[in-house]
Order: C-alpha cells, then structure tokens, then sequence
C-alpha cells in the first residue's frame, strides 16, 4: 500500500492493470448493481443546479423517477446514490443507438450546458472511496463486467492509476497525484 496525506491506496488498486473497454462492456457498471451511484453531499445541489439542463439529454423513465423523487436516493447503508429506473440501470442513463449506456450529467457537461462533468464515484470507477478513521481508502472494486477492461489494460499495459489520471487529479489534487506516483517508483524500487 501507499500513503500519501491521509489517503491509503490499497496494492490491489496499484497492481491492477485497467482501460474501460465500452465496445465490449456497453456501460454495464450504470444499469447493473444493487444500488445507484454514490454521491457527495454537494454533489446533490450540483444535480439540483443543473437539472434543467441535464434533462434534455435523460430519458422519460429517467425524468419521471427525479420528478416524483429526487435527484437522489439511499442506498441500505443510508448512504446517497443516484435513483435508479425499476431498480436497475441510473435515473440518469441514456442508450446510445448501438445499445452503450451514457451519462446524461456528462453529456450535458461535455456539451458545455454545465460545468458539473459527473459523480466522481462514476469518474472514479472501478475504485470506491472508503472513509474510516480519518482515512480515505482507495479500494479497487472488481466486478464481473469489467473483465472487458481488466484484459485490455493487461493487454495494452494500462496501469489503473494511469488510467484514472484525470478523475484521481479531480478528486485529490495534482500535486497529490505527482507524489503518490513518486511514492509508487519509491517503492517499486525497494
């Protein structure tokens, strides 16, 4: 494992080898599950702000379980999530023609109607952040639909670290990143 601040980053993460692989996989981690995906406390005004314009880009299904509900749910835990459409795929999905489950928050984000991209427990999949004892633990989830990106990243020697880049800089900062992966060759060189 490594520590960086008060941030524990598991060796299953660091060993992992990642590169989503939606052609095969079709954005099955957004319809499967047994609950939404997790949500910040801010993360919920951010979807309230800008439901207006994440809207065009959901579907009915979608629209209807917000509007009678929230933008928000809880899972077992009591813990917020994004709602679900009959207990399966994101209130906020939508199907691509070619049947590839997308973000609607995302796709409005991309389309420059908001500045919110989307949950980072989404950005951040396939590792869950689990918070204890004044840790932050970086897990790496592993699940049946992701075998798609576990083979290709092992084939093109994708790191999951490397691959997460982006959203790991969103979530805890650049410059904690440039030391996490100095820790990373620190320890590759023990």
């Amino acid at each position: 494992m490594v520590i960086v601040d008060n941030v524990i980053v598991s060796d299953e993460f660091i060993n992992a080898r990642f590169c989503c692989h939606l052609a095969r996989c079709k954005g099955e981690c957004c319809v499967a599950g047994d609950a939404g995906a997790p949500l910040e406390p801010e993360e919920v005004g951010l979807i309230e702000e800008n439901i207006e314009e994440i809207k065009p880009y959901m579907r009915p299904e979608g629209i209807e379980v917000i509007e009678n509900n929230d933008v928000y749910d809880y899972d077992e835990r009591g813990a917020l999530v994004t709602p679900l459409v009959n207990d399966e795929e994101c209130a906020f999905v939508y199907f691509h023609e070619n049947g590839t489950a997308l973000c609607a928050i995302e796709k409005a984000y991309l389309e420059g109607k908001i500045d919110f991209w989307k949950p980072i427990s989404c950005h951040l999949y396939p590792i869950r952040l689990i918070e204890k004892d004044g840790f932050i633990h970086v897990m790496y989830h592993e699940w049946s639909v992701c075998v798609p990106a576990k083979r290709k990243g092992e084939k093109d020697g994708i790191p999951l670290y490397k691959f997460l880049k982006g959203p790991m800089i969103r979530r805890f900062g650049e410059d904690w990143y440039e030391r996490f992966v100095k820790q990373l060759r620190i320890k590759n060189e023990e």
